[in-house]
């Protein structure tokens, strides 16, 4: 029996950095309003947090823009939240097309940062530009054995996770097969990410992910809300709004697999939680660990 579970035990190593994976609009100074949500905003808590979480008197933190296609005006506003917040070391990062970040030697100045920051725009463009080159590899690798913290906001958020959404709005979410998904950055595996997720109604398309995908963990992340993942498996939620969790592992009937079909989705017994600031949440193993 003991060499059965020694046999079971995971090779793969448990990451020494930290994910702040942001829905989307975080407070970045402005007044809390009187109304709804915003009652609950504190001001910079989740950008305040984040720069709390680098473990290293002068920082060095990367700004990786390329998902958006106003990079330099993206940087300027986060270099000026954070110098606001005591970090004066504040470096861009932005490639337009992939050849460019095929070409450009960034590979020192991985080693040098402590934070890294995705922002927000396209996902789609952080996966096409990145995925598979050497800068990715080593900001992953980094991410494994450093006690970096990586950060990422709407666009920059989903992209971190695997499987990627990055297609279907509201007027189709409901039509089964019309949500697109493809391969993130991997940060987190078997986990999916969506952002602005009450504020858009998305919980439908995140409902496809999940029904296409039963051992993924789907993570709706409403705006001015956070998940903080330690050691890649342990979440606790900040910010002012609510993150909506799916599980599919319970789900007993679908009629998903007639996507040849005009119809809208049906799904029985899909498992939904739904958490808060200072909420924690331990993301389940479902699948075998592997590299």
């Amino acid at each position: 029996m003991a060499e059965h579970v020694n046999a079971k035990k995971s090779e793969c190593p448990t990451p020494a950095g930290i994910l702040v994976i942001i829905g989307g609009k975080e407070n970045k100074g402005e007044q809390p309003g009187k109304d709804g949500q915003s009652q609950n905003v504190i001001e910079l808590e989740i950008l305040k947090d984040f720069t709390g979480y680098i473990k290293k008197k002068k920082p060095v933190i990367e700004i990786i823009t390329s998902a958006s296609s106003e990079g330099e005006e993206s940087f300027k506003e986060y270099r000026k939240l954070f110098k606001q917040l005591d970090i004066t070391e504040v470096r861009h990062i932005h490639h337009n097309r992939r050849e460019e970040a095929l070409n450009d030697q960034l590979i020192e100045r991985i080693d040098q940062a402590d934070a890294f920051f995705f922002s927000g725009g396209d996902q789609l463009k952080l996966t096409t530009i990145y995925g598979g080159t050497h800068l990715l590899t080593e900001l992953k690798s980094k991410y494994i054995s450093s006690p970096i913290v990586i950060g990422g906001t709407s666009a920059g958020a989903m992209a971190l996770s695997t499987p990627m959404i990055y297609a279907g709005n509201k007027d189709e979410e409901q039509i089964c097969g019309e949500i697109k998904v493809t391969t993130g950055l991997e940060f987190l595996k078997d986990a999916c990410i969506d952002t602005h997720f009450v504020h858009r109604g998305r919980f439908v398309r995140m409902a496809q992910v999940i029904v296409s995908n039963p051992s993924c963990i789907g993570f709706g992340i409403e705006e001015d809300t956070a998940i903080v993942v330690r050691n890649g498996l342990e979440a606790e939620i900040i910010g002012s709004g609510t993150v909506i969790v799916m599980e599919g592992s319970n789900i007993s009937d679908t009629n998903f697999t007639n996507f040849a079909e005009v119809q809208a989705v049906s799904i029985r017994n899909l498992t939904v939680h739904l958490l808060a600031r200072g909420d924690k949440y331990i993301i389940p193993q479902i699948n075998p660990p592997h590299k």
